[in-house]
């Protein structure tokens, strides 16, 4: 055993394993799977140019070294991101805990208790912060929550105001925020109009507008003329404001606002060079159809028990494809959950405290510069201190503070600005206003009047918050602990058992990936800092841009979007620009299959294009006689085609190659959704099968954890002809005619590291293995299951790819749902596969690279078992009113109670299987009802004793 060989550490499978896969599934030899897997056509790309694979301690060197060339600084900078003090408890038991990591987005309810109660309390601190009643669970930045804003009220105004198109943002809003907003208004054919808004006059052509709370150099405007001039012409106002403020600001709800947004970075989440952070987004329940990302809400589960699920599910893309207002299938959990403890932690006594000792300690030093000759802003602000110098005094200021390791912020014309923040001790702030003494080359002086709090009396926070008793209880560590890992043993995550979610790819997140993510040289960097401060961080990133490249095919690599469906929107985008640039920006044209994730249609939407459907034939095939006819229809407005590869029913289309043809022939460009990519890499690739641009997931393919639901980073890879198109980098500005889907250059770039380490540590031969062991996995579980279910699609040869699709559909005559046998492996102790996608009443398995023959086997035997307990039920020995699957899961309240009623056996409920007996899960509540949640939509925790 080669223990520097990290590959064996990630593939569940040793050769052992291989050879008893093969003889399963009737194959000589791995290779002869693969071809005939894989279409010959496709097969025998380069190898890729990568780096000979490393060890995991040298893996650890190597990042260290990495890391020792960004240089820390103290960044004052602001603009959205600011320096946090990450309580110690929170990094321990979350930030660094599987157990919350390695979980995936909450579908399954039943055993997702504990990040869902987590995320009602982050939602329940965004509601009492904002004065809001209706929150989502997060979304991915400020910049992209704006974009949503703006999007959601565009398609929500009313049909009087159809004709308008215009949107106001006041020039005091971030930089970036406007750059994202304006990238998406091209594609939504939204006017953005950018001036101050303390004289700006609204006509009946804008619906909306957007304003900074405090502005990006600190100011606090009362917008309270600006809203209710907006409010006569029936025009929508968004507040993005700073969280930490709104401790003691009025929060945007009383100041008469329609929407806040803004982000939770500063409660507790590194700065990790931009991201990831979570943003948040709070609006009135009347958008409650119409609010982006995921809203997490209060139901009640079969015994009546309080239970909690996301809520108005039919709203987002996966349901409404083309005609939803959002794209958003991911946001940020992992780092919601953080944001909310953080403020579980500290309490409103405490977060006010934090806000009072910064807001306290600008005034101060806006104090002492004002005595000392510096012309200060007299504007009331919170945190942040505006000084106007001339540039040549920038500079030399400049010069100065870079010499102690200390940035300021220099980006405005004529305005330097310090953003104080929560880090800022007393010797770190003696240290700043010494370093202004020193230029001005005088005497420290001290000031006649006590330092008071110096915001104006009306726009003084008077409401309460953070009245709920989760907020008042868990000051202690011991208590916060528990509490945690109370939640955390609800959840069922990768650390406890296999989680087989078709097209979600939930493998290994090696916890040698995951080490730098603590590391102070990584994620205390400012994302706006000079460049010659984060080289390491350029070299991680520009290194690992070039290694996707490779993989893929293709030519350039952009690392901006921070989430697959944000990957899928920027590379459509980067084909508008470029037919745009050609001359041919009437092309509006995208052919998607209906076998697509709802997240592409969705995402063509935005990006301006119009949907047309092409059909697929019965064995899953793409429909090549319908594309033919639709893209001969459309030739002269064909923009794109979207094609998943392998597609999302589980294989390889075979036609692939002539699929790329006709759409390069008929003018359009080729979109290959990488969601499938694990099934490809090292053996073929978009760029070599023809394709121009494709996304990826790196947190399924390249093994960033799922965080319960986010974080993620959705980078494009695009051909020669595409690179000149790619999002800018240059922070925080916009670059002129340049795309920008992020607030920061690059997305969230602390978390680029894990997927650089699995590069780095794998190799080529090492992905190879990965790709091949994946394949090897999915048609293994297939030849153990096709005995007693219809396994739905194969290639010609029988070989699915990395995924496979198990038909439940015979069984509805008898009553029996797919839900119902989703319900019932949590009794085995898993998680369900992918419900009802791409086709209902099926289950799509991934079992990826990273599980053991042991664990497919235990999952296999699940799934045979649960097919006994279906017979039982079609030969009459149970009723399906009193069968396990209907009353599924079973709880051990449920099990350990006094009375019994159901015609099976207690050990049947709990421990079908003897092996349950050593590693039993129990759902911490029974089925939900999902419809009680809908009907009676709750956000808050405020609501508690309601059910």
């Amino acid at each position: 055993m080669n223990t520097s060989d990290f590959s064996i550490r990630h593939i569940g499978i040793d050769e052992d394993n291989i050879q008893t896969i093969l003889k399963e599934i009737k194959a000589n030899s791995v290779q002869e799977l693969i071809e005939q897997t894989i279409p010959a056509k496709i097969l025998g790309q380069k190898e890729p140019e990568l780096p000979k694979p490393v060890s995991e301690y040298d893996m650890v060197l190597l990042s260290k070294e990495l890391a020792s060339k960004n240089k820390i600084y103290n960044s004052y900078i602001g603009f959205g991101y600011f320096g946090t003090v990450l309580p110690a408890p929170v990094q321990r038991n979350i930030f660094e805990n599987p157990g919350w990591y390695t979980a995936y987005t909450p579908y399954q309810a039943e055993v997702s208790q504990g990040r869902l109660e987590a995320l009602v309390n982050f939602q329940t601190m965004i509601s009492d912060l904002t004065g809001f009643p209706l929150t989502n669970a997060s979304l991915l930045d400020e910049g992209t929550a704006a974009s949503e804003a703006v999007h959601m009220l565009y398609e929500a105004r009313p049909k009087a105001q159809n004709e308008a198109t215009k949107f106001f943002i006041s020039e005091e809003v971030y930089p970036q925020t406007i750059a994202v907003v304006q990238t998406k208004a091209l594609g939504l054919g939204i006017e953005i109009v950018v001036g101050r808004h303390q004289d700006f006059s609204f006509d009946k052509s804008f619906f909306g507008a957007l304003v900074q709370y405090p502005a990006k150099h600190g100011e606090i405007f009362d917008y309270s003329d600006f809203i209710s001039q907006a409010k006569t012409l029936g025009i929508k106002v968004v507040i993005a404001a700073d969280i930490l403020s709104l401790t003691v600001l009025t929060p945007p709800a009383e100041l008469g606002a329609d929407v806040a947004l803004g982000s939770t970075q500063r409660f507790g989440i590194p700065l990790g060079y931009g991201g990831p952070s979570a943003a948040y987004f709070a609006c009135g329940e009347e958008y409650k159809r119409h609010i982006p990302g995921r809203i997490i809400g209060i139901s009640k589960d079969k015994h009546g028990n309080r239970a909690l699920r996301m809520s108005l599910q039919t709203r987002e893309q996966h349901i409404k494809r083309e005609r939803a207002t959002s794209n958003i299938c991911t946001s940020q959990v992992l780092l919601a959950v953080m944001a909310g403890m953080y403020a579980v932690y500290h309490g409103a006594e405490g977060l006010r405290s934090i806000a009072s000792d910064i807001h306290l300690k600008a005034i101060l030093l806006k104090e002492h510069l004002t005595s000392i000759g510096f012309n200060v802003s007299q504007e009331p602000f919170f945190d942040t201190v505006k000084i106007y110098l001339s540039e040549e005094e920038k500079e030399e200021i400049k010069t100065l503070f870079e010499t102690f390791y200390i940035n300021l912020n220099y980006f405005s014309e004529g305005i330097l600005s310090i953003s104080l923040d929560e880090t800022v001790s007393d010797e770190r702030f003696a240290l700043i206003l010494s370093l202004f003494i020193r230029y001005k080359n005088t005497e420290f002086k001290k000031l006649d009047a006590p330092i008071e709090f110096s915001i104006p009396e009306n726009l003084i926070r008077k409401s309460d918050f953070l009245t709920h008793e989760v907020f008042k209880k868990y000051r202690t560590e011991t208590e916060f602990m528990r509490y945690v890992k109370g939640l955390e043993r609800k959840d069922l995550a990768l650390n406890y058992s296999m989680i087989s979610l078709g097209s979600c790819t939930m493998k290994l997140n090696a916890s040698t990936e995951m080490l730098p993510l603590s590391w102070i040289e990584w994620n205390s960097i400012h994302p706006f800092v000079p460049q010659e401060q984060a080289e390491g961080y350029l070299q991680m990133i520009h290194e690992l841009e070039g290694y996707l490249a490779e993989i893929t095919g293709f030519a350039g690599t952009s690392l901006q979007p921070n989430s697959g469906a944000q990957g899928e929107y920027s590379g459509l985008m980067v084909i508008r620009e470029y037919l745009k640039a050609k001359g041919e920006g009437h092309r509006n044209i995208a052919l998607i299959p209906q076998s697509a994730h709802g997240t592409n249609p969705a995402s063509a939407a935005i990006a301006g294009l119009k949907v047309v459907v092409v059909k697929n034939l019965e064995n899953g095939e793409f429909d090549l006689e319908d594309l033919k006819q639709k893209a001969e229809l459309h030739k002269d407005n064909l923009a794109a085609v979207m094609i998943t590869y392998p597609s999302t029913y589980g294989f390889f289309d075979t036609n692939i190659k002539e699929i790329i043809d006709l759409i390069h022939s008929c003018g359009g460009q080729v979109y290959m959704d990488g969601a499938n990519m694990n099934a490809q890499v090292a053996y073929t690739s978009p760029g070599y099968i023809g394709a121009d641009v494709c996304h990826l997931n790196l947190h399924k393919t390249f093994a960033i954890p799922h965080g319960g639901g986010g974080p993620g980073i959705g980078p494009i890879c695009v051909a020669e002809h595409l690179v000149p198109f790619l999002p800018t980098v240059k922070a925080p500005l916009r670059e002129k005619d340049r795309l920008t889907f992020s607030s920061s250059p690059y997305g969230s770039a602390l978390v680029a590291n894990i997927s650089y380490a699995y590069i780095r540590m794998l190799g080529y031969k090492g992905l190879k293995k990965v790709t091949a062991a994946a394949i090897l996995n999915a048609n293994y579980l297939k030849e153990k299951l096709a005995s007693y279910y219809q396994i739905l699609y194969a290639n010609k040869q029988g070989r699915v790819a990395h995924e496979l699709i198990v038909d439940f559909r015979p069984f509805k005559p008898l009553g029996i749902e797919v839900g119902d046998v989703a319900k019932r492996l949590m009794d085995y102790g898993f998680h369900a596969p992918t419900v009802s996608f791409p086709v209902p009443g099926t289950l799509m398995i991934e079992p990826t690279e990273s599980e053991s023959l042991a664990e497919l086997n235990r999952f296999a035997e699940s799934l045979i078992s649960i097919k006994k307990e279906i017979d039982e039920v079609a030969k009459g020995e149970y009723s399906i009113e009193d069968c396990v699957l209907k009353n599924a899961p079973h709880t051990l309240e449920e099990v350990t109670s006094d009375t019994w009623e159901h015609a099976y056996s207690r050990k049947k409920a709990a421990y079908p299987l003897d092996w349950i007996l050593e590693r039993k899960f129990w759902a911490s509540v029974g089925k939900i009802d999902d419809a009680y949640g809908d009907r009676n939509l709750i956000c808050t925790c405020n609501s508690i004793e309601q059910p």
